[in-house]
């Protein structure tokens, strides 16, 4: 419509504006809103159209960006008032590709503080809310990401997964969240929780719009030691609508004890959706996926520990009016500006790696991670794609699990694996619950699998009602 001139770029930002005016009070998605740059980049892609010039897939689509990445000359605050009042002097990797492809960016939205979370509800400023039912959650730690696009406030968005923070709010809020192969995407810019852990993704309405967000941000970046050097395809060639004779693997692990009857029954369904549309799915077993859950806290807090170490009220972010000495400046400061989750995972972190801890808790959580990474490099000596629920049950009322932090990390439990392996992974909505609130079907594809992911996703897609 852009390129045949039916609509401009102007006319969709204000589209989108004029929906968060209407229903952002109630949402709640956004920290920062940059309405006036939206509009002038809206121009820009406007003006190249005019001209008769060549846009790019995305070009003229107004997005907004989850605020633990760094935009420059524009507060980025990561949900927390340790960094309420931070100004960026540099664009994230990510934030290069979207300024250089003339995207209008909407502005920041809401997060659990630091990602920590996977409700929303630790965010220093405000709850997001879910659209489907605003007296639940979106998920987390991207609930502000995925919300936005659920509820119209914007065409995609960017967020960030170090154990299903894009796919689990993704599944909670019916929309798709993809968390890429470890490395296919440049983390810098990413202000990091867990830096093995960390990946860059997107949160958008179908899939068609997700291989498209796909090859705006992957690609090799010299600033990221870990970014992978690899030719990236172009990912809008995957979406044909053929998975006869694809080979889906399906943990039993991943559908037992702890599944909702929903999910389970959503989860049953759409493998008999891929079984009519020609993919061989078999049920196996990976008996060590219970160990991933503790494995991972354990290596996320420690990192986390080591990370926000630099967060010591004197550097830059918060810093608190009183203290007496250097030592009371930084635990004022770290006990002032840090939440109470962010504390929790800090000291469960620096535990882990104290002196006479470290071989028992750091060590063989490493060791444990190893072992699960090959067991999922066993697994796809047999299978394609595997797949099982996003999340185990579907999105709760505020204040139901934040008063129990086990309950809320036990809602990681399908999504941390793929983190520690490196592995691609995204969720797609399979139906709703008996409350018609959205279910996630998680696709885990191998390394650097995004071609087979995104196909599997887009012929499921095509083969159901549920998609509006």
């Amino acid at each position: 419509m852009l390129v045949s001139r039916e609509i401009t770029s102007r006319e969709i930002t204000e589209a989108v504006l004029a929906r968060i005016s209407a229903v952002e009070d109630d949402i709640k998605a956004y920290i920062t809103l940059t309405p006036e740059k939206a509009l002038e980049t809206a121009s820009k892609a406007d003006e190249k159209i005019a001209a008769g010039e060549k846009i790019g897939l995305l070009e003229g689509i107004p997005t907004a960006i989850k605020d633990n990445i760094c935009t420059k000359g524009l507060v980025t605050t990561c949900g927390s008032q340790m960094l309420e009042s931070f100004i960026p002097t540099y664009d994230a990797f990510v934030m290069k590709r979207v300024n250089e492809g003339n995207i209008p960016v909407l502005g920041k939205l809401n997060m659990d503080e630091f990602a920590m979370g996977s409700s929303t509800e630790s965010s220093y400023f405000k709850k997001t809310c879910n659209p489907c039912d605003t007296e639940r959650v979106p998920g987390g730690s991207s609930g502000g990401s995925a919300a936005a696009v659920a509820s119209g406030e914007a065409i995609f968005t960017l967020g960030s997964d170090t154990g299903g923070s894009i796919r689990q709010p993704a599944a909670f809020c019916g929309v798709v969240g993809l968390k890429p192969s470890y490395g296919l995407v440049s983390r810098f810019g990413l202000i990091a929780y867990a830096s093995s852990l960390d990946q860059l993704g997107s949160l958008t309405k179908d899939v068609t719009d997700c291989a498209s967000v796909l090859n705006l941000i992957s690609g090799h970046d010299p600033m990221d030691s870990t970014s992978l050097d690899v030719q990236t395809p172009d990912y809008t060639k995957s979406l044909v609508r053929d998975v006869r004779g694809l080979r889906i693997g399906v943990p039993a692990e991943y559908m037992g004890d702890g599944i909702s009857a929903d999910v389970r029954a959503a989860v049953l369904n759409a493998i008999l959706i891929y079984k009519s549309l020609g993919a061989v799915v078999e049920e196996f077993s990976m008996p060590l996926a219970k160990y991933a859950l503790p494995a991972y806290y354990i290596i996320a807090s420690a990192e986390a520990s080591s990370n926000l170490a630099r967060y010591d009220g004197i550097k830059y972010g918060y810093q608190a009016q009183e203290y007496t000495d250097l030592a009371s400046l930084y635990k004022n400061s770290r006990n002032e500006g840090f939440g109470k989750e962010v504390q929790r995972r800090i000291l469960l972190g620096t535990y882990a790696l104290s002196s006479g801890y470290y071989d028992a808790y750091y060590k063989k959580a490493q060791k444990t991670c190893a072992v699960i990474r090959n067991t999922f490099c066993e697994a796809f000596k047999e299978y394609d794609v595997i797949l099982t629920p996003t999340a185990p049950d579907t999105a709760w009322k505020f204040g139901e699990k934040s008063t129990e932090p086990t309950e809320m990390y036990l809602e990681d439990i399908c999504t941390v694996s793929v983190n520690i392996a490196g592995l691609p992974a995204m969720s797609i909505p399979c139906g709703s619950d008996s409350q018609s609130l959205p279910i996630g079907l998680q696709l885990i594809g191998n390394t650097l699998g995004e071609e087979t992911l995104l196909r599997a996703a887009y012929a499921f897609e095509a083969g159901v009602d549920y998609f509006g």
